[in-house]
């Protein structure tokens, strides 16, 4: 479909100009996060395909109707980044803290009905699909998000100066994506959500991930008692480890990007190391898990699309992985918030756009948390 380009990415930064804000205060209780399983739904679908047999036609369409959709290229319309035709791809990977139903025991909270994308990547992989930069967004980061539509049609006006993570409560993944193609000037070409209770069965499914912690990490609000050592971590201890911000490092959502990065990176060599492709009963559990676990865009929301896409990224190891966090800093207003960085933010989706490594210099000196190195694969 035809684009138009957008303007300048607008976000409140050290150099960049500050509408007025309107700050949450200080919360009691923490809406944490779940990290995004997206190579290892990739990798299950890719594998449906060998199920075979005469029950082929049946397991397709059940795990064809287990996959929820969005059309965000409808809600969004034309007013878009251009898409870059270089062969590389941009997947928004989301997760929302919604407390309905089966989460609400796993993430705690209140069912108050609605939710938060308390956990936020930009996976861009490179031509050729041997390569990614995965670009972690702070949910607490204060941005300009632009006037949108959800997929429902309603319009929701523009706000400065507010938490990134309130675009997905506001106007839903629709609003998301646009916050995330206005604050980078890149066009998402996938969208991709994940649940609570999704990622705590896809990891059980899986048979656990192994770990190593250099530290014990005990959080009671994300239910993890993990002294230090080698774990191989059942989905709930995954999803804890992932959720966790005060039960390592300085407390600090910077610092809870550094574990779920570590952990991914785990979690890539686990589905590579598993072979899930050589057991078709096996294969079949996880792809009806992970179907049943996400919400994808439209041009993803079939079986047969997501093998397809599956194929081109299933060649990534962890090795081939290049994770950082946007570049912010410390809100002077609010040490519990962050701002971007702009020069420094610009670096990156400047090499985004044009299939470049991230440089060195867009990391050097911003705000960071303080768990790195504290989660690793043994």
């Amino acid at each position: 479909m035809s684009a138009e380009s957008t303007p300048e990415p607008a976000i409140p930064g050290k150099d960049g100009t500050n509408g007025p804000r309107h700050r949450a205060g200080r919360r009691k209780k923490e809406r944490s996060p779940h990290s995004k399983a997206l190579l290892l739904i990739a990798w299950t679908a890719a594998g449906v395909v060998v199920l075979g047999g005469t029950g082929a036609g049946y397991v397709y369409f059940k795990l064809n109707g287990n996959i929820k959709t969005v059309d965000i290229n409808q809600a969004l319309g034309t007013d878009r980044p251009v898409k870059v035709d270089n062969g590389s791809e941009n997947i928004l990977v989301l997760g929302s803290d919604s407390r309905s139903g089966t989460n609400k025991k796993l993430g705690g909270g209140t069912d108050d009905g609605s939710a938060r994308s308390d956990t936020a990547m930009i996976i861009h992989v490179y031509k050729g699909h041997k390569k990614a930069s995965v670009v972690s967004i702070p949910r607490d980061t204060l941005v300009d998000r632009p006037e949108c539509t959800d997929t429902k049609g309603v319009t929701h006006d523009a706000a400065s100066g507010v938490m990134f993570n309130e675009a997905y409560s506001t106007g839903g993944s629709a609003c998301t994506v646009k916050t995330v193609e206005s604050v980078t000037g890149l066009r998402m070409d996938h969208y991709l959500e994940v649940d609570f209770a999704g990622f705590e069965k896809l990891i059980d499914e899986l048979g656990g991930v192994p770990v190593t912690t250099t530290k014990a990490i005990k959080d009671p609000q994300s239910h993890l008692d993990l002294k230090a050592g080698t774990h191989t971590l059942n989905g709930k201890q995954a999803l804890g480890l992932v959720r966790t911000r005060h039960g390592v490092g300085d407390g600090s959502d910077l610092g809870r990007i550094q574990l779920q990065q570590a952990f991914i990176k785990a979690l890539v060599n686990q589905v590579k190391h598993v072979g899930v492709l050589t057991s078709p009963t096996k294969l079949y559990d996880l792809a009806n898990t992970a179907t049943k676990a996400v919400t994808t865009d439209s041009d993803l929301g079939s079986v047969n699309s997501l093998t397809s896409f599956a194929n081109g990224l299933k060649s990534i190891s962890s090795k081939n992985m290049t994770m950082v966090t946007m570049p912010v800093e410390y809100d002077p207003a609010n040490p519990n918030r962050v701002i971007v960085e702009k020069s420094k933010a610009r670096l990156v989706w400047t090499a985004l756009k044009n299939d470049q490594p991230i440089p060195a210099a867009a990391t050097k000196g911003t705000a960071t948390g303080e768990a790195k190195g504290v989660v690793s694969t043994p």
